[in-house]
């Protein structure tokens, strides 16, 4: 017992901090994007909106597939949820489109409670295809709803068009700035915290998790409510972008696809990979697309390269060649220095 207690004396568990450069050139970086609508086109500025909405998929998919070991295939179906909020509550209810945004969350919040009891009850890969299939069958209950017109969708432009267009523009940028920035820092915060300590402990091995007295039901639940919300809350901001909403289109496998390569070339598991995997995206995207079907295979064949020549995704790549240190969510044991 002695020597447990003199082991321990010697070490301790430390978190390393973000370094005064990082949140520096992050707080340069915020001012920047927040003033864009001021010096720049509605085309960067819709352009940048995507990117921000899309990289608020790939962190919520990263808390779930990476932090809580939820494969979760099916996250298609809360940007739908979102979407198709805005032709609810906006074209039916005349609400305002801004507020909209925070109501899709509420919304999916309450239809993940229904959509957790039946995928929770799988493990594994089965919990993958599970949520895949209860996303087509949000998508086949709006399909099959007169009010929304069956697969051809709806226009929302009448509910944008209340606003001036610059007006729209800006607002909508300043939501998912926002909202990006709280999915970032947010996840930053809970992984620092107990409950992130937790999370980690339940992806590696819920058996030992309960064992230390973790509640995995309750860190799962928390996990996915909490995804569910933010994910609606990016798809209705996204489709305020497209003018126009159909079951394909809002239910689309396309949007898991987009976070899972996000995730998965940038690193998983890291709040960094995201943003690369993320911002890399948008580059093929805007340079490549023009190459219809090939474009997609090419997106393919990059994951299945990197998943191979560097399974930590860019990000781990990186952190093994250079000393760069982002958003450091790890603990490390090191020696007490007032040991003696």
């Amino acid at each position: 017992m002695e020597k447990t207690d003199v082991t321990a004396a010697k070490y301790r568990v430390a978190s390393p901090k973000i370094g005064p450069a990082v949140v520096v050139g992050t707080l340069l970086l915020w001012v920047g994007l927040f003033t864009l609508p001021w010096w720049s086109g509605f085309a960067t500025i819709r352009l940048v909106t995507e990117f921000l909405c899309i990289l608020t998929l790939a962190q919520m998919w990263n808390l779930l597939a990476g932090y809580g070991g939820l494969l979760s295939m099916g996250q298609q179906a809360f940007v739908g949820i979102g979407a198709y909020s805005l032709v609810v509550f906006g074209l039916f209810l005349g609400v305002s489109v801004f507020w909209i945004v925070p109501i899709a969350g509420l919304v999916a919040l309450i239809l993940a409670v229904p959509t957790g009891l039946v995928a929770f009850r799988l493990r594994g890969a089965y919990f993958a295809i599970g949520t895949w299939v209860l996303a087509e069958v949000y998508r086949l209950v709006i399909m099959n709803l007169p009010q929304m017109r069956g697969g051809s969708g709806l226009s929302i432009a009448p509910i944008l068009s209340r606003y001036p267009i610059s007006d729209r523009f800006s607002w909508t940028f300043w939501i998912a700035l926002a909202l990006c920035t709280v999915s970032v820092l947010g996840t930053y915060a809970l992984l620092r915290s107990r409950w992130g300590l937790a999370l980690t402990a339940v992806r590696d091995s819920e058996i030992a998790s309960e064992s230390l007295g973790v509640s995995v039901p309750s860190i799962k639940w928390a996990v996915y409510l909490i995804a569910a919300g933010v994910t609606a809350m990016a798809g209705a901001l996204l489709f305020t972008t497209k003018l126009r909403v159909s079951p394909d289109a809002a239910f689309s496998m396309e949007w898991t696809i987009l976070m899972v390569f996000a995730v998965m070339i940038g690193g998983i598991g890291t709040l960094e990979g995201p943003i690369i995997g993320a911002l890399l995206y948008f580059v093929l995207r805007e340079t490549l697309s023009g190459w219809g079907t090939y474009y997609w295979i090419l997106l393919g064949l990059l994951t299945i390269v990197v998943i191979l020549w560097a399974p930590k995704g860019l990000w781990g790549l990186m952190t093994q060649r250079w000393p760069v240190q982002g958003f450091p969510v790890r603990r490390i044991v090191e020696k007490n220095p007032q040991s003696r």
